[in-house]
Order: C-alpha cells, then sequence, then structure tokens
C-alpha cells in the first residue's frame, strides 16, 4: 500500500494517490501571502483512511513554511485546524474593517 501526496500547482490543488491512482484532491489559491483552502474531496470508497488528513496536513505545512497564512473556507480544513491547534497559528487574521454592518 502507497500513498503519496503531491501539490500539483498547475491545477492549484493537493493530490492524494493510493496505489497508484489518485483518489482525493484539496483544492487552494493563492491571495499574496495567504491560502485559501475552499475543497477537499476524497472518493467515497475511500474515507476513513485519514487521506483527507493528509491533503490538509501537507497543504498546512507547505503555508507554514512559506510564511503564509490560511483560511480554510472548506470545512473538513477548519475541523481539521480545531482538532489540532498546532496548526491554529496559521489562521489568517479577520480582515480590517471586515466586522458585521451595525443594524439600522
Amino acid at each position: 500500500m502507497a500513498i503519496e501526496v503531491i501539490d500539483n500547482t498547475r491545477q492549484s490543488r493537493y493530490e492524494v494517490s493510493f496505489d497508484g491512482a489518485l483518489v482525493g484532491i484539496a483544492d487552494y489559491h493563492r491571495e499574496g501571502s495567504t491560502v485559501v483552502l475552499p475543497h477537499t474531496l476524497v472518493d467515497p470508497q475511500m474515507r476513513g483512511r485519514g487521506l483527507a488528513a493528509l491533503l490538509i496536513q501537507r497543504a498546512l505545512d507547505d503555508a507554514r513554511a512559506a510564511g503564509c497564512c490560511v483560511v480554510p473556507s472548506c470545512s473538513y480544513a477548519a475541523e481539521f485546524i480545531d482538532r489540532h491547534p498546532e496548526y491554529a497559528d496559521l489562521l489568517a487574521p479577520p480582515s480590517v474593517g471586515g466586522g458585521e454592518s451595525p443594524v439600522l
């Protein structure tokens, strides 16, 4: 059983392969020094093996190595960071002035 995670920069996504077959992806895009993680998907037949966690961990480790912050707009990525507080320092700060509008 060979599991491999790569950064496919041409398609702006991390890919996980199981015995040479692509079984999952985690899309990303960069906005300056911020990495946005909008979507994670693993083949339903391959779920429960920690493959999505490998994708997100690799994305977060790469963001840290590049000095980037992260916006986990994918619910799985957000939950992963909640369960692994060692990555909480990567969360992008809220936008300046980006709070809720006052109710008039």
